[in-house]
């Protein structure tokens, strides 16, 4: 009842009227003076926190001086007051994107007002280790509100403070969970890009005390605390070179492993654990706590200098989840991306990975194990037919899905880019004498026969087989060469969807299917693959050409093309030998007609011959039935500048531009609903299939970085004279001339620079060797000079102690003649007694 008479004084005027809400806060305003009362204080304090929100501008300017110094005097006294001023600290400087501009502007002048004085924020800071709950966490939530509005003030202030990282680093310990809570969320905006206070709490234990904390609530199957001190754990990391060297020294790296349950040192022979490969999904939050482990895995994975056993075990476990776990597709997708592009450390061909199948109509509740495999040929089985082999989204292309094709065609593109690793999987692909050609997954699905209507599927596959092909080649002339010889079985790319590699552990593979060209002509000779890419081009032109076809299959086709032709485009560059085949099986006529067609509402397809073709006419240096020659009449009947507009327009198509390093996959420009193919397993296999994003992929950042710095020496090699030399050799010599001429330029100019300054030394020589000897005759001199002296010093001593030793004997005689009773003179007395006194001196 005090209290409340206090405040309904405070609140009438001194004749008993109510006041406006101004005068009312000036008038509480003055009640926070520290002449008053402690509990007319409090008791103004709290009017004023219930007068904040409504009337913050007018509680900012007239009380918020006296609510700072409440706050330094009488926190620490009174834990009511000080949670009631903080509280209203907070609701003054509080900001939320909801709030009008201008409310957010007077939150950042309050903020301001508040940290331009020093003495503020080390007092929350000594706040934070007090013992009343109800301060501790108000001083929490203001310094959070503080941080949100001007982080790197605080941080600076926050790094002055004598208690502040012992005071938090205590919180962190505290055993109320709403304190320890608020103290890690506090946490995260501290240590947001501020390597000083990284460092520092690293120092003082902050990881030790997150990972108690994860390891209390229960790991990955915790809830969003775990993930706030797993952020906390990633921010102290990322960026952080120094917490990382520490981290990696320490014994908790272990323990993040353990917390997927992947153990930290496993034989690549051996295989992963079955409960790291299944486990339960059902739970929105251990997706977000896994995400954010994934996210350290990929820091650690990534170690400067030659891989250790920690970066090693991380590199595996990352690839192992995105190749042989039930994860869901993004996190999978994530730690595929953060594999390491140095994968020497970890060879996939050697790594034996066991991959699972969900069985349908179990709402993924049941799994077969599958046989085990190489990690190489599950990636590439998992880039060809996707996610448990297609079984889940059917003919879709979910985003989600492609985005996880994707990743794994770039850890592919980084694990073949040693030559000898390319050319041995090429040179795989290759026939024996006297045996066939293997059928792998990856030519099987290359040299599939487009056939209309489309399998959807079968498109997606090709396409992917041809990126995967490409990035085999693409800088290996001796891969080239292999590839060449390539001479695929008759009949091996007729069948149906290849997605058959994996075959269940308890079970037999299916019963081969027999070739559907059994009786081709025995005298033909066969094809080699190069041949056959040709050949699937012109039938793909030709049913793309087709009236009736329906836009989705055209669209289809489309893609189908833009494979068949980046694939060429690549592996035609610098090979005359494979210009030269490929011109002989006809594909000259293939290209002009895309070029030469009237509907401008594709440029992509019509570009994509433009800049083959440029190809073909730039490398066609071997001798053979379609020469430089015959192709020019071709091009400049076609229009030079026709043909350079097409490639250029390429540049401007979206599905083109839209292509980056992180993703490759594209929106569909046109929306369609999957039919179901009698070879792939029911839609009801896996989640529920309405309202998912589709995303489509027509080229990768490896062809689009390719195509950006070569589209230039096409447009000029297109216009140059065919019995010249070709533009691109007479460039490259043009620049190795002029580069060379600068470099001998740049020599014979430092040549006769350091002659110049040779011939000056060699005349300061000629002149300082006088100087030389009348130094070395000196210092002969002044070693004589040294030596005599030191002699007559000697001599003089020697003659001192004979002198000494002459006047004892005197003094001593002259005694023995006193004692005697000899008369001895006074002068002789007096010499005596004055060198008794010296000698006593």
């Amino acid at each position: 009842m005090d209290f409340f008479s206090q405040i309904n004084i405070a609140l009438r005027g001194p004749t008993g009227q109510p006041q406006s809400a101004s005068d009312t806060i000036s008038r509480l305003a003055d009640r926070l003076s520290p002449s008053t009362l402690l509990a007319d204080r409090r008791a103004a304090v709290l009017a004023l926190k219930g007068l904040a929100r409504d009337c913050t501008a007018d509680v900012a300017q007239h009380a918020l001086p006296g609510l700072l110094d409440v706050l330094q005097n009488d926190a620490e006294v009174d834990a009511d007051i000080g949670k009631a001023v903080l509280e209203t600290l907070f609701i003054l400087c509080e900001v939320d994107e909801n709030m009008p501009a201008a409310s957010r502007e007077l939150a950042y002048k309050n903020t301001d007002t508040v940290l331009a004085d020093e003495k503020v924020p080390q007092k929350l800071f000594a706040l934070l280790a007090d013992q009343s709950f109800y301060l501790r966490y108000s001083a929490l939530q203001f310094l959070s509100a503080l941080l949100q509005n001007r982080r790197q003030v605080v941080q600076a202030y926050f790094l002055n403070a004598p208690v502040g990282v012992t005071s938090l680093i205590a919180l962190l310990e505290d055993k109320r969970d709403i304190i320890r809570n608020e103290a890690i969320f506090t946490m995260q905006s501290l240590i947001s890009q501020s390597p000083e206070i990284q460092k520092i709490m690293a120092f003082e234990g902050a990881f030790e005390k997150l990972f108690t904390i994860i390891v209390d609530e229960h790991g990955l199957e915790g809830g969003v605390v775990v993930q706030d001190a797993l952020t906390c754990v990633d921010g102290l990391l990322r960026f952080n070179q120094s917490n990382q060297s520490y981290f990696r020294g320490s014994a908790l790296p272990p323990t993040l492993l353990s917390l997927l349950c992947f153990p930290t040192s496993l034989p690549f022979s051996d295989l992963s654990p079955q409960q790291f490969a299944l486990q339960l999904w059902d739970v929105p939050q251990k997706r977000a706590n896994v995400s954010v482990v994934v996210g350290i895995l990929g820091l650690l994975a990534r170690h400067a200098g030659p891989p250790d056993l920690l970066s090693i075990a991380c590199t595996r476990c990352l690839t192992e989840i995105g190749l042989s776990s039930n994860a869901p597709t993004n996190i999978k997708t994530q730690a595929l991306r953060l594999v390491p592009s140095n994968l020497s450390a970890l060879p996939l061909a050697e790594l034996t990975v066991t991959p699972y199948m969900p069985v349908p109509d179990t709402n993924g509740e049941e799994w077969d194990r599958l046989e085990p495999a190489s990690a190489l040929d599950a990636l590439v089985e998992l880039v060809l037919h996707g996610e448990y082999n297609g079984i889940i989204d059917g003919e879709r292309r979910t985003k989600d899905g492609m985005e996880l094709r994707g990743a794994a065609l770039s850890v592919f593109q980084n694990f073949v880019q040693r030559e000898e690793i390319s050319e041995a999987i090429v040179r795989a692909m290759i026939s024996q004498p006297g045996s066939q050609a293997p059928v792998t997954p990856l030519l099987y699905a290359l040299t599939t026969v487009p056939v209309s209507p489309l399998n959807f599927s079968s498109v997606t596959s090709t396409h992917f087989a041809t990126l995967l092909f490409a990035h085999l080649l693409r800088y290996s002339t001796r891969a080239k060469t292999l590839a060449r010889s390539i001479v695929p079985q008759a009949g091996a790319a007729s069948g149906e969807d290849g997605g058959a590699f994996f075959v269940p552990a308890d079970g037999a593979p299916p019963p081969a299917a027999a070739p559907a060209h059994a009786e081709a002509d025995l005298d033909e000779p066969p094809q080699t693959l190069l041949q056959i890419l040709s050949e699937h081009l012109s039938l793909a032109f030709l049913a793309r050409a087709r009236a009736d076809i329906p836009d989705r299959e055209a669209r289809e086709w489309d893609r189908l093309c833009a494979g068949y032709l980046c694939l060429l485009i690549q592996w035609l560059w610098e090979d005359p030998a494979a210009v030269r085949e490929f011109l002989e099986a006809g594909a000259l006529g293939v290209l002009v007609e895309p070029i030469n067609q009237t509907a401008e509402e594709d440029a992509m397809i019509p570009g994509l011959c433009a800049f083959l073709l440029g190809v073909c006419y730039e490398f066609n240096r071997e001798p053979g039935e379609v020469t430089r020659a015959t192709i020019y009449p071709i091009l400049t009947r076609l229009g030079i500048d026709m043909l350079s507009g097409r490639v250029i327009h390429l540049r401007d198509d979206d599905r083109f531009k839209a292509v980056g390093p992180d993703s490759i996959v594209v929106s569909p420009q046109v929306a369609h609903t999957p039919s179901h193919h009698p070879h792939q397993a029911p839609p009801s296999a896996g989640l529920p299939k309405q309202d998912v994003e589709e995303g489509e992929i027509w080229f990768d950042w490896a062809f689009v970085d390719f195509w950006k710095s070569n589209y230039y020496t096409i447009q000029k090699a297109i216009a140059v004279d065919p019995n010249s030399v070709s533009s691109a050799t007479g460039q490259e010599n043009t620049m190795l001339i002029a580069s060379l001429r600068d470099v001998i330029r740049n020599q014979a100019a430092e040549i006769e620079k350091l002659q110049s300054q040779l011939k000056v030394l060699l005349t300061a020589s000629s002149e300082l060797e006088p100087l030389r000897v009348q130094v070395a005759s000196l210092t002969d001199q002044l070693k004589s000079s040294d030596e005599r002296k030191r002699d007559v010093e000697k001599e003089q001593e020697d003659l001192l102690v004979l002198l000494d030793e002459l006047n004892s004997k005197r003094r001593r005689d002259k005694e023995r003649m006193r004692t005697a009773g000899l008369d001895v003179s006074e002068d002789e007395a007096e010499e005596d007694e004055d060198e008794a006194e010296e000698g006593e001196e």
